[in-house]
């Protein structure tokens, strides 16, 4: 077990020059105890989560659940779920109330991996570009084991009979080259073939089809398997990535669920099954938090929760007294605002709020700065790092966001049309000129008028003209 101590270590100069007279003596001894006095309290009452620095090379565990919003947990004050791990998670952490994500799995998935948003590489839907370079390559290079487990979908997504598909099918990238030493993956082929993520789940792990999975939980197999990765490499540092599959469509019956003892039901679909796999997506991650801890890793490893867009548009959840339509797929907050808690025993203090604008391109930077690995080779990202603001510095914050939202060519991905939009805390600025005032209108209904703009109004304008001005349409 590798453990590095965060207090900083002083020494103190005993050197007092000359030799003193019997009385000097005396008074040496007494300013030395006093000296050591001093040192002993200031350690004991310095800020060590706050002036803590990382270790040299610490693990880390980044796990993105797939469709769910910030509504859909306790600790962002949601209501209609038990998640006591992931709330854990944040009172022992820190919890951002700003991380924002495209509004679909694809984009926000190429971005998270690459640091750049969509727009500079973007081929088709389920498409990761076969020459990018990935945050998985980075930690390789930076030496550590890597590991990924759970949804893949970025090698290769249209039907045979898809329009266009001819020209796409296979091109992306596989799991095997995006910097992976260890992979456990649902649908890294060709979308017909792709079969169940949940019971009897078609899972491919390190080259080969799991032939054991007939009659058990795809997401029960994932953590197992990062669990016994982290068991196998627990003398050396990794970096895993589990990219979940819960709690997307289907909504089926988890091992939670009564129908699940019925192996006829386990693929009966019901959007009330939905509150089991939220929780069973609890369940995962104290699953594998748990081993963490087992392990005697917490003090070593930072884990990040994130998730990919907002919560499916069929699916209502209440936050507080109210209740919010999942909005996966639309570019308002319901489809872009999503839980992120950033967790590390010892390192990050426990019950931070975080209020600074968080993007997907944001993990790639922050990852790179931990590690200290230079990017040459790489493109040019357009992430920030967060790493100050999880050991409670104030570091770089973001003052806008930039998304580029069109998730064609692709199948069932033709009724959507290309979105582009800068904002900030406030407001948010579309580059057909529609500005909201998102403290008013968090559901973008009713367009600032030009006519009624104050001079707040045409400042925010402005300034977000400018930010969409330094991203022209490739």
């Amino acid at each position: 077990m590798r453990r590095t101590s965060f207090t900083e270590k002083r020494t103190i100069d005993r050197s007092i020059g000359a030799r003193p007279v019997w009385r000097c003596g005396l008074i040496r001894r007494w300013a030395l105890a006093a000296a050591l006095l001093a040192v002993t309290f200031a350690l004991l009452v310095l800020p060590a989560f706050v002036s803590a620095a990382p270790t040299e090379r610490p693990n880390v565990v980044l796990i993105m659940a797939d469709d769910l919003g910030y509504e859909g947990l306790g600790c962002y004050g949601g209501t209609s779920y038990l998640t006591p791990n992931l709330d854990r998670l944040a009172a022992g952490g820190m919890r951002f109330n700003h991380a924002y994500s495209t509004p679909l799995c694809s984009n926000t998935r190429i971005q998270l991996m690459t640091g750049r948003y969509a727009q500079r590489s973007w081929i088709a839907f389920g498409i990761l570009g076969p020459t990018e370079r990935t945050f998985g390559h980075l930690m390789q290079e930076a030496g550590y084991r890597t590991c990924i487990a759970g949804k893949w979908q970025l090698q290769s997504y249209d039907p045979p009979d898809y329009p266009g598909a001819e020209s796409r099918r296979g091109l992306g990238m596989h799991a095997k080259d995006a910097g992976f030493h260890s992979w456990s993956l649902w649908h890294t082929g060709h979308t017909e073939v792709k079969g169940s993520r949940y019971a009897n789940p078609v899972i491919h792990q390190d080259g080969l089809f799991r032939q054991d999975s007939a009659g058990r939980y795809g997401p029960d197999l994932w953590v197992d398997y990062l669990n016994n990765f982290m068991t196998e490499n627990k003398d050396q540092p990794f970096f895993v990535y589990y990219s979940m599959a819960l709690p997307h469509w289907p909504m089926v019956p988890t091992p939670d669920s009564p129908e699940w003892k019925n192996p006829d039901r386990r693929l009966e679909e019901d959007n009330r099954f939905f509150k089991d796999m939220v929780e069973y997506t609890d369940k995962c991650v104290g699953r594998v938090v748990d081993k963490i801890a087992e392990l005697g890793l917490s003090e070593n490893t930072l884990i990040l929760f994130y998730s990919d867009n907002g919560t499916n548009q069929k699916l209502e959840s209440r936050l507080g007294d109210r209740i919010i339509r999942g909005g996966k797929g639309l570019t308002t907050d319901a489809g872009t605002r999503v839980p992120l808690i950033g967790s590390w025993s010892g390192r990050i203090k426990p019950g931070e709020i975080n209020n600074d604008l968080i993007d997907s391109t944001d993990f790639f930077a922050t990852l790179a700065d931990l590690v200290k690995h230079p990017l040459k080779g790489y493109p040019e990202i357009d992430g920030r790092t967060f790493l100050p603001q999880l050991f409670g510095r104030k570091g770089k914050p973001r003052q806008h966001l930039f998304c580029h939202f069109d998730p064609r060519p692709g199948w069932d991905k033709d009724k959507f049309r290309l979105l582009r939009y800068a904002r900030d805390h406030r407001w948010k600025l579309y580059d057909d000129g529609r500005l909201f005032d998102l403290s008013r209108d968090v559901l973008e209904e009713h367009p600032v008028l030009l006519s009624s703009q104050n001079g707040t109004a045409v400042a925010a304008r402005g300034k977000l003209q400018t930010v969409l001005k330094q991203y022209p349409l490739p």
